[in-house]
């Protein structure tokens, strides 16, 4: 296995991985999962399209700095900002999903000197009562130091996170419970001090009127963690901002449904990156 770079920003260590060549992209993970997993889909298909694509491990997902005695949202958009200056990649497409589409926003606003363009991916600019109480119920699970029997625990995943078209054929089910599985349950300090980060979260939509930059918004029509009606909200709050939609999608759908993802990256990318 081949050592992760390190980009030494902001007092901390942020791992990194930096293939092809072209206009810079740089892609932002969600709650508790590394940079790579944007590798099975998303980044071989740009990188063959004739981008540079930066992927990385935020703050709280070793083998960058866990962080674990807390941070803020802000402290993860310093983050990518300094990344994206550490590597010259600047202005770069950001795409960000979930929580890494939040930091994305939230970069357009902070340092638009710094992107091109902005995709986010199955986002949201405020919390329901929904999300607000499963990220209660994360929270509490880990500092009660409960874990789900793992059967269980696959089964409910699959069901927050997968389509149910996905879901529906039983070898695809099979499939997806044995890899949630085998990922096992996340117990690191790190993720715990990401997961605080959906305490009180703040409604931003509003702020989000001042995002200047070329914006696309991804939402997924299965998407039971952040249903597509919070990332037409954030749509709908950026001037200008496009909306997609992608069909038998849930909050996973860069991986349930990559080939109509990736077709809408490239098609907006290909026009912002002329």
């Amino acid at each position: 296995m081949v050592a992760p770079k390190i980009a030494a920003v902001n007092g901390i260590s942020i791992a990194y991985d930096d293939a092809g060549s072209g206009p810079p992209v740089v892609m932002v993970m969600g709650t508790g999962s590394p940079g790579r997993v944007w590798k099975a889909h998303q980044q071989p298909a740009l990188v063959r399209a004739g981008y540079r694509v930066v992927t990385f491990d935020n703050r709280g997902v070793a083998p960058s700095s866990e962080c674990v005695e807390g941070f803020t949202i802000d402290d993860m958009v310093a983050d990518t900002a300094a990344l994206i200056e550490f590597l010259g990649a600047g202005p770069a497409a950001v795409i960000g999903t979930s929580l890494g589409a939040r930091i994305t926003q939230e970069l357009a606003l902070a340092r638009p000197d710094l992107l091109r363009c902005a995709v986010m991916v199955a986002t949201y600019g405020r919390n329901g009562p929904l999300q607000e109480s499963i990220a209660a119920g994360e929270r509490e699970l880990f500092d009660r130091n409960i874990e789900l029997p793992a059967p269980y625990y696959a089964a409910v995943t699959a069901h927050l996170n997968l389509s149910r078209h996905t879901l529906d054929d039983d070898d695809s089910a099979r499939d997806w419970l044995d890899i949630i599985g085998f990922s096992g349950q996340t117990r690191s300090k790190g993720v715990r001090a990401q997961l605080e980060l959906h305490a009180g979260e703040a409604d931003r939509r509003a702020a989000y009127r001042a995002i200047t930059v070329p914006s696309l918004v991804i939402g997924f029509t299965d998407d039971r963690t952040l249903p597509p009606h919070l990332a037409r909200e954030v749509a709908d709050a950026i001037p200008g901002a496009q909306y997609r939609e992608v069909a038998r999608a849930g909050h996973y759908g860069y991986l349930e449904q990559p080939d109509e993802v990736n077709r809408h990256l490239l098609e907006f990318l290909r026009a912002q990156l002329r």
